[in-house]
């Protein structure tokens, strides 16, 4: 049994994602202690309890310690088995960090489809939203030979929820590596500005205020706007076309944040991205390690900045998985990720 000190690195829920991920791919079990020890409140939320309990059904798992604010967890994984899913996490604890839980054993460990309906949050601070697992994190996958189908049913903010996102796994046997020295050209910025039972003019206002800083930075840009049912809530986000996968940004609305400071954090994000070499994004750069260290052959690519998280990412990966995997770079700097 793999023991895993929680409070590694950066201390946080990535450290159990993965872990549950690599223990259904690799069939090793685990012991986790000190689970989200550097977070204001350790242990099992929502969002990180469905996350075990979903990799405990698709893996036919034994578990102990899967219960609210359990800071150890024991987990023993059994076959991977693909289905039709539904995992509705109550809260709106985030969708999306159920997904990469769960994703790559359904695919890489099955040879039938499998069909999951995710019910919580789609849209929450602290985790990639809905627009970003769409546009970037499944067009990098797809480069890896990973295909994902994904559609946004009802829209969930915080602190209400009640989003649903369906998501379609092929199975894929042989993953790609992956060689990106470089960022490709950027030549156009799209992107939506929406609201979710709010006015329409705050997407309006959102959309004008990103539209501004970025074309004040010479950079072309086109946002429109949308309004959905569901919420209350408001996202903006930002496209950048670049290859061989699309860069999203975006910035989430909140009680008493003006649309102008929702538009705002988008448009930070896309200028520091795009101020400093590198290809991947921060955000993608951790996610991409993962199906990497189980690719055939070498796999080396630029990232924007080197984070906390991907650098742990990197230490529980080669816990479970013989491959030497480094990064070159200090942290919040421009790097290069290796996996040989």
């Amino acid at each position: 049994m793999i023991e895993i000190d929680g409070s590694l690195g950066e201390g946080g829920g990535q450290i159990l994602r993965s872990s549950l991920a690599l223990s259904l791919v690799t069939g090793k079990p685990f012991h986790l202690r000190h689970i989200r020890a550097r977070r204001p409140k350790p242990g099992l939320h929502p969002q990180h309890l469905m996350s075990v309990r979903a990799a405990a059904t698709v893996g036919q798992a034994k578990v102990r310690g899967d219960a609210l604010h359990s800071q150890e967890l024991f987990f023993e994984p059994g076959p991977v088995t693909p289905g039709k899913f539904t995992f509705n996490i109550g809260t709106a604890g985030a969708t999306g960090l159920v997904l990469h839980t769960i994703y790559l054993p359904l695919a890489y460990c099955c040879t039938e489809p499998s069909e999951l309906v995710l019910q919580g949050g789609t849209h929450v601070t602290t985790s990639p939203c809905y627009h970003f697992l769409a546009v970037s994190w499944r067009k990098y996958v797809e480069k890896l030979g990973l295909n994902l189908g994904m559609k946004l049913l009802r829209p969930g903010f915080y602190p209400r929820g009640g989003g649903t996102v369906e998501v379609h796994i092929q199975p894929c046997r042989k993953l790609r590596g992956l060689k990106l020295p470089g960022r490709g050209q950027l030549t156009k910025i799209t992107g939506i500005s929406a609201v979710a039972g709010l006015p329409e003019d705050i997407a309006r206002r959102q959309a004008r205020r990103l539209e501004f800083r970025l074309r004040d930075a010479g950079l072309p840009v086109a946002i429109k706007h949308e309004s959905w049912e569901g919420g209350p809530g408001t996202v903006v986000t930002a496209e950048l076309d670049t290859a061989p996968a699309p860069t999203l940004f975006f910035g989430l609305g909140a009680k008493g944040k003006p649309a102008e400071s929702v538009a705002d954090e988008a448009a930070d994000q896309v200028l520091h991205y795009l101020a400093a070499p590198g290809a991947v994004d921060a955000h993608s750069a951790d996610q991409l390690v993962l199906p990497l260290a189980l690719a055939e052959g070498p796999s080396q690519f630029s990232v924007a900045e080197v984070t906390q998280h991907l650098l742990t990412n990197i230490a529980v990966i080669r816990q479970f998985v013989d491959r030497d995997i480094t990064c070159e770079g200090d942290e919040g700097q421009p790097g290069t990720v290796h996996v040989r």
